[in-house]
């Protein structure tokens, strides 16, 4: 006689997968041309809105864009371009309206309001596609902490009702709304985030000490979302991390050690990817994690060269930089993913940047340039000397151990004879024990 029980787990189990099969929203997309924004940027953006709703588990049904001088203050495309579009939505059975842009919360109710299904901007986009790909301790906090900020003012809902305090027997006198309860208690949380990733980060800023007082250069992969920085960590580095043709697959920072064609050895970290218009609560939340962007000697800046637009793709780049105090770096530029780009595109990108490199991290073409390059640009940052140190100053000993690559040493009748790689800015204070 069959077990109940098991027959009951499968019906749940035949269920759950069911639910997973058809959990994917159908999304409409909107876009609005204004502010002096051409249609073909316009365009642009709104087929990347497509790869990150695609990315957040949404199959777009429908994309539409509407041109108007400015933003409307009350819905954003204006009253009557929100009814046609919400006729179309229910046409098309949409889940999901989401707009290429960001909304303030009252154009968010009243564009709800209209559709009759959620509306999410481009911000809460990007914010649910972090929040999936979330793992580490540091990710999930940075991630949360972006979210609350996100969703203060957009609190709203029963609280709504209760914030007149009513004027029957029992209720008067003083109290709290349940809109005030749940604001206060988003606050608190975001507060014991706050001083969550300050502790990491002050956890983060140790490590990097510790990796400067090896004396070890080191350089940081940055880029646009997607742009194969991972892929090009694990062909150097043998790093295993994850690789998926997603958008914001990696959050959280790897350090890899990554030996040169010379001998030298370099630290090599990623990052999390740059996109245009990366919400400001993202940049703040996972300032620590930029910072390795900020604390390094040279920025790898990979471009993904089969991009419909990789010239915007680096301006973004370098504006995110510039927000988080990222620039006047050395930086070579690795133009990527060659083995599929256009060559005329190729051509074009090294043309206007000569010093950049081409290379493809899924064949491996390009990377012995490459690995020449860095070679080449750490160099210029440092000399090699040959020191005697006397036993008496064995604090220039600790400090070379501090801040200079130790290639060697010994104890002699003279003093400590040490072979060291340091950056030329250190030089000074032993020039004078040079053998």
């Amino acid at each position: 006689m069959a077990d109940p029980r098991a027959s009951r787990n499968r019906r749940r189990l035949t269920a759950t997968v069911t639910d997973l099969a058809v959990r994917r929203q159908r999304a409409l997309l909107v876009s609005l041309a204004s502010d002096g924004r051409s249609v073909e940027e316009t365009e642009a953006s709104l087929a990347e809105l497509g790869r990150l709703a695609d990315t957040a588990g949404s199959d777009t049904v429908a994309r539409e864009t509407q041109t108007r001088p400015r933003p409307d203050p009350a819905t954003f495309i204006g009253k009557g371009k929100a009814a046609e579009l919400a006729a179309l939505g229910r046409q098309l059975d949409v889940d999901v309206v989401v707009v290429d842009g960001e909304l303030t919360p009252v154009q968010q109710r009243n564009l709800q309001d209209i559709f009759g299904c959620d509306v999410v901007d481009r911000v809460a986009l990007i914010l649910d596609i972090f929040a999936q790909h979330a793992h580490s301790k540091e990710g999930m906090a940075q991630v949360e902490l972006a979210l609350l900020r996100h969703r203060l003012p957009r609190l709203r809902g029963r609280g709504l009702q209760l914030s007149q305090q009513a004027g029957r027997i029992g209720t008067r006198g003083p109290g709290e709304t349940q809109l005030e309860s749940d604001r206060r208690r988003v606050q608190r949380r975001i507060s014991i985030l706050e001083d969550q990733i300050e502790a990491l980060r002050t956890t983060r800023t140790t490590q990097r000490k510790a990796r400067r007082r090896s004396g070890l250069p080191t350089a940081t992969l940055v880029g646009y979302t997607n742009a194969g920085k991972s892929s090009l960590l694990n062909r150097l580095t043998g790093a295993g991390v994850l690789v998926e043709d997603r958008l914001f697959s990696t959050l959280d920072a790897t350090v890899r050690r990554l030996t040169l064609p010379s001998g030298r050895l370099l630290l090599l970290s990623d990052t999390v990817g740059f996109v245009r218009r990366l919400p400001h609560e993202l940049v703040e939340a996972f300032r620590s994690t930029l910072e390795e962007a900020v604390e390094t000697d040279l920025l790898l800046h990979v471009v993904d060269a089969a991009a419909p637009d990789p010239d915007g793709q680096i301006q973004a780049v370098h504006t995110t930089l510039g927000e988080v105090g990222g620039t006047g770096h050395e930086e070579i530029l690795v133009v990527n993913k060659v083995d599929v780009a256009p060559a005329p595109i190729v051509n074009r990108l090294l043309a206007l940047h000569p010093e950049a490199v081409a290379v493809s991290a899924a064949t491996g073409e390009g990377l012995d340039a490459l690995l020449a390059a860095l070679d080449e640009r750490i160099a210029r940052g440092t000399l090699s000397l040959d020191l005697l140190i006397p036993h008496h100053r064995g604090d220039l000993v600790a400090a070379l151990h501090r801040v200079a690559e130790v290639l060697a040493q010994d104890h002699e009748e003279g003093g400590v004879r040490i072979a060291v790689r340091l950056p030329s800015a250190e030089v000074a204070p032993f020039l004078a024990y040079t053998v």
